[in-house]
């Protein structure tokens, strides 16, 4: 691209969201170690949480499918009870055999709360828990598996970030010559504070200014961004998590944040099922769309 050649800085971008036709991206890592704790623990239902477009609840569908496991959806939002059908996301879900628990958003708050999970094994019976986002520590085990030796000659390494698990998994595999750019998609600061859990090292930082209002939020431009990216590339991206990122990590060349001769590593985590979602959402308010 001609950005990149006129301020000499070198992008690659890692395609997690074609390592299963199905499971994208981070959410492929993420479940993958859990999938194979819930076997040892002997539990035959995988119970996690989700919004109506949630990249979460239909990987965690699919992979539920493919490994012969029951799996059901806490799903935030009560009215979607009713009409859940027109989703594109959850309908995919039910067709992969993912049970639905509409609950309603001051319900869904209390998600990580003793007493409500304890509703919920008395409404399910027993059930491998899984948190929104598949968050855990054995998803940042699966995600440090993103980085390979290959990828040692990066200068810095970037990621969208959603509940942290993904650039937690970076920054633990990731070199000490090398810094881990984060991306929220969300407003608020408790982040830093979530990535803490998991990590040690402090060669990372996130960079705040390109969540566009915050989860779920697009504005006329990102949407341009995307498309042109897709245009010049092939590559298509979603709105959610990579779009955003890459349109920061775009605008922070052209602030000249990067210099001559830095190589940066991308990391596309996939997401793309949202985006006939959120074309629903753009369409209804006389927005340009993503091209599919």
């Amino acid at each position: 691209m001609p950005l990149l050649r006129e301020k000499g800085v070198h992008l690659y971008l890692k395609r997690e969201d074609a390592i299963h036709p199905f499971i994208s991206g981070n959410k492929y890592r993420k479940l993958k170690y859990n999938l194979i704790e819930a076997k040892k623990q002997g539990k035959s239902t995988l119970l996690t949480f989700g919004g109506a477009f949630s990249n979460h609840i239909a990987a965690a569908a699919y992979a539920g499918h493919e490994q012969g496991i029951k799996t059901i959806g806490v799903i935030r939002g009560e009215e979607l009870a009713g009409k859940w059908q027109s989703n594109p996301t959850l309908k995919l879900a039910d067709e992969l055999g993912m049970h639905f628990c509409f609950v309603s958003r001051n319900d869904y708050r209390s998600k990580g709360e003793l007493a409500f999970l304890q509703k919920l094994k008395e409404q399910f019976g027993d059930f491998y828990l899984l948190p929104e986002g598949g968050t855990n520590t054995l998803a940042v085990k699966g995600c440090t598996e993103i980085l390979t030796e290959s990828d040692s000659q990066f200068d810095y390494i970037c990621s969208a970030v959603g509940t942290g698990g993904t650039v937690a998994g970076l920054i633990n595999a990731s070199r000490l010559h090398q810094i881990v750019l984060g991306f929220p998609a969300l407003k608020g600061n408790f982040l830093p504070q979530e990535i803490r859990k998991f990590v040690q090292s402090d060669h990372w930082r996130l960079i705040t200014d390109y969540h566009f209002g915050g989860y779920a939020k697009v504005a006329p431009q990102l949407i341009e961004f995307i498309n042109l990216f897709k245009q010049k590339t092939g590559v298509p991206l979603d709105p959610i998590y990579t779009g955003k990122m890459l349109f920061g990590i775009f605008d922070l060349i052209k602030q000249d944040v990067f210099e001559p001769g830095t190589q940066i590593l991308a990391i596309h985590t996939g997401g793309l099922q949202g985006i006939k979602g959120m074309n629903l959402v753009l369409k209804k308010k006389n927005l340009p769309l993503l091209d599919v």
